[in-house]
């Protein structure tokens, strides 16, 4: 793991609540954070954050510092819903927090949708 993905986690894990089961996994180049089975946010190699977002908030969230949507491997779009977070975004906990957050309340937001 590089220094950079590696500060990143550990700052992470500082931000994810205490209260909710967290597992670390190995996917998208990174180290994702997943809760209840659903990935939140991975930490890049480059100290960059990949965060999953309502796709709805999609163009609110781009003019955010520091974000970019998420392409992966040879330039291919992840689409809405999938937000690249740069160092620069990452500068400080609170906005690390905030894109914690997003990646959380995304996942809570699914959840209540009815079945069907």
């Amino acid at each position: 793991m590089t220094a950079a993905r590696e500060a990143l986690a550990d700052r992470v894990r500082a931000a994810l609540p205490a209260d909710r089961p967290v597992r670390e996994v190995s996917m998208f180049g990174g180290l994702s954070f997943m809760v209840a089975g659903s990935m939140v946010v991975a930490a890049g190699r480059d100290g960059d954050l990949l965060v999953r977002t309502d796709p709805a908030r999609h163009a609110e969230l781009l003019d955010v510092v520091g974000a970019e949507p998420a392409v992966m491997g040879a330039d291919r779009p992840m689409g809405p819903g999938w937000v690249r977070v740069g160092r620069d975004g990452l500068a400080d906990d609170a906005q690390l927090a905030f894109w914690v957050q997003v990646g959380l309340d995304h996942l809570d937001h699914g959840r209540s949708r009815p079945a069907g």
